[in-house]
Formats: C-alpha cells, structure tokens, sequence
C-alpha cells in the first residue's frame, strides 16, 4: 500500500497526507521530493530507500527501521522519530524544526551541513555519527551516545552535554568547536584529553 501510494504521489506531484501505515516493508523506493503530510508510520521497515529532497510535516515514525536509507536534503517540520534505528542513515544537509528523536539507534548516520533548529534529541544513540559544519539553533540533547562522534566545524557553544556520552569525540585542531559546551566535571577529563592537557 505504501509503495502504491508513493507511486501515485511522484506521478501526481501531490502530497501523502492523513494516512497511517503499519507493518509494511518497501525495498528500493525511491521518493526523491514526496512531501508526507500528518502521516503515522508504525513498525514499517524501508529497505535501500531514497528520500532525498523529501518533506515530513506533523509526521511520526514509530519503531520503525530505516538503516542505510538517504534523507539527504530533506525537510522535517513538526515531527517525531520515536524507537527507530536508523544506523548508516543520511541525513546530510537536512533541515529539522520543532523535531524530536526519542530512544532511536543512529550510529554511523550522516547529518553533514544539516540544521537543527528548536529540536531535541533524548535517549538516543549517535555512536560515530558525523556531524560536521552542522547548526544548531535552540536545540537540546538529553541524556545521549555521542561516542567517537565527528563535529568538526560544529559549534557546541552552550550545548549541554552533562547527562550525555562525549567520549572520543572528534573536533578540529583548534579545538574551538567545544568553547562554550556545557559539561560535568567527569567529561572535562575526557576533553582535557582531546585537548592533549595531562590532568595528575
């Protein structure tokens, strides 16, 4: 049924809107600028798909599995992504407002020249994630795995990362990418150690 409908929407050029969809797989989809509109995906699975360009508005992913597809480029307004795994996702040069991710699995996920503007992130897992010259803008990260992840050339300036995991992360090599973060005394040795200080 999604397929079908994708289908329709690229041949009409008009939005998906008001629907809900659950428990579906679709395999090699490519939705390059379909807009979903107050859609609900549950459970769906979306195998080597493309949806670059694309638009969610007031759209909510749930438990569903997206790993390795492209939403490079694409708009998301209003929306939520909730227990998803997305791990080798791209989201590069994407733009996210008012968006949530709760409880998902993004590691290794591409948010490269991406924006995120009055988003939160909480519960989330972003182990070796890149997301380098990335803007954020009134946007919270909460209790998070940022492990071995890239922000070169990403301002950290008043993020708070205290209840969060920075271990190794990877920064420029004037390190200004992390003046102004907020931190727990535990992560200030971990930064030390990025900044090669010797903390005895």
């Amino acid at each position: 049924m999604l397929e079908e409908e994708i289908r329709l929407a690229l041949l009409d050029e008009m939005p998906i809107e008001s629907r809900e969809f659950r428990d579906e797989v679709i395999t090699g989809s490519m939705a390059h600028k379909v807009e979903f509109v107050s859609v609900r995906f549950e459970r769906c699975r979306f195998v080597d798909c493309d949806f670059t360009g694309a638009g969610f508005y007031q759209t909510q992913l749930e438990k569903c599995d997206f790993s390795n597809c492209s939403f490079s480029g694409s708009y998301w307004k209003n929306c939520r992504i909730t227990e998803c795994k997305g791990n080798g996702s791209r989201f590069d040069k994407a733009v996210f407002k008012n968006m949530v991710l709760s409880e998902s699995q993004l590691d290794l996920a591409n948010f490269g020249g991406s924006l995120f503007e009055g988003s939160k992130a909480e519960m989330c897992s972003f182990r070796e994630a890149f997301f380098s010259e990335v803007r954020l803008k009134k946007t919270k990260f909460e209790k998070s795995d940022f492990t071995k992840v890239d922000f070169f050339r990403t301002s950290l300036r008043g993020m708070d990362f205290t209840d969060s995991v920075i271990e190794s992360i990877m920064v420029s090599d004037t390190y200004r990418e992390v003046a102004g973060m907020k931190i727990n005394m535990f992560q200030a040795a971990e930064i030390a150690k990025l900044l090669g200080v010797t903390i005895v």
